[in-house]
This record gives structure tokens, sequence and C-alpha cells, in this order.
């Protein structure tokens, strides 16, 4: 499954559920919902309905072959979280640079003004060591509104996949990405009427943005 840059304590991380229109067919760690899903999809009263598998977290689409047996698909699923990027595609990373392997040191191209070089290079351990600091810095003071973006981005996904037809689609889209602290209950209101399982997976999803928009204020 992808997962994002962000660290955060989520229920969601590493687990995904798989939808068949609107209705919610499994769920849990990705090759239980694959085997689940497997089962479903070869009983003779199966009506062909095309299933989608959703990152819990992201709501990013995992591509998954279910030809072959059981165990061929088992072997076909991405070992990791990293391996999953791009839809269950193996993603291609940088590899390390040489000087420090075992710290897996990535070399690419800064380009700054002189005055930034300049200033780097009177700082206690040089540029490379500076700018790291100055980066993990940023990471920390930005990853509650990071959490809560991200959040934010996943309910909509899946809103997009699973509901992008259904009545007040567009208003709940608007509320969603409003600034009211306390807009939540209205969201609630406009998907009332859509189907169960969908406004069960959305609440999870919901909770997620509550939570992480709470922990960007206190931060």
């Amino acid at each position: 499954m992808n997962s994002s840059s962000t660290t955060d304590p989520s229920p969601l991380k590493n687990t995904c559920s798989a939808f068949a229109g609107s209705r919610r067919i499994a769920g849990g760690e990705l090759a239980e919902v694959v085997t689940k899903v497997k089962a479903v999809i070869e009983r003779t009263d199966w009506a062909g309905e095309p299933v989608l598998i959703f990152d819990d977290w992201t709501s990013e689409t995992i591509d998954v072959d279910f030809q072959g047996s059981m165990t061929q698909v088992l072997e076909g699923l991405p070992k990791s979280a990293d391996e999953a990027d791009s839809g269950g595609k193996l993603a291609v990373r940088d590899q390390p640079g040489p000087g420090r392997p075992k710290l897996g040191v990535v070399g690419r191209e800064v380009t700054l003004l002189p005055r930034h070089w300049d200033w780097l290079s009177r700082q206690p351990g040089g540029a490379s060591v500076t700018l790291r600091k100055l980066v993990e810095a940023a990471k920390r003071s930005g990853a509650g509104e990071d959490r809560a973006r991200v959040a934010r981005e996943s309910a909509y996904r899946f809103m997009v996949a699973v509901a992008g037809d259904l009545v007040g689609f567009e208003e709940a889209t608007r509320v969603l990405f409003g600034k009211k602290p306390d807009r939540f209950p209205e969201f609630e209101n406009l998907v009332s009427d859509w189907p169960a399982d969908v406004r069960t997976h959305l609440r999870q999803l919901i909770k997620s943005v509550t939570e992480a928009e709470a922990g960007a204020q206190d931060a």
C-alpha cells in the first residue's frame, strides 16, 4: 500500500478496504483482504461488479491481479509499503550515494544564492549537516498540518471513487475542505442518504481528519 511521507500513528495505516460498488466486502491487512475478495469474486453467484481496494490511510487504490491460484495472487502482492507506490508497482528509489552507505545518503544538486552558501559554510558541521537539521525541523513543525492535509485528501479521494455521482457530493466536498472546525455535523447530514457502508467508511476517514486538525492546532 502507498504510505504517506508524514509520520502518523493512525490505526488506518497498514490496512485496506475492498468495495464492490458501494458495498464493503472485506477489510484488514492486504493479504487478508485479497484472500477474501478472491473467494467472493470466484463464487458462482458473483455479479461481476468491479472491486476497488483502498489503502485505508491514503484512499489510493491498490492494483491486484486476481488471475491464477490464491498462492500466485498472494506472491504477486507488494511485500512492503514502499513497493506499493503507483498502484502496487515497485517504486524506483534513489540509490545511496558514496561516502555514507549505511545512512543511505543521497547526493543531489542544491541551488542557492552565494549569501546562502556563505551562511551554511559558517555553521557547525558545514552545509550538509545544517541542511539536514533544517529539513528535520521543518518536518516537525509542519507535521500536524501535513497529517491534516493527507487525511482530507484521503477522504476526498474515497468520495470521488465511490460517491462522485451521489446527491450532495459537491456540497459535502466543500464542507470537507472548509475552514469551520465544527463543520462535520453538517457533513454527516449531507451524506446521510448515501449507502451505509460508504457512510461508515467515511466516518473513519473523517475521524482521522478531525484528529489531525486538532493535533495541528495544538502544535
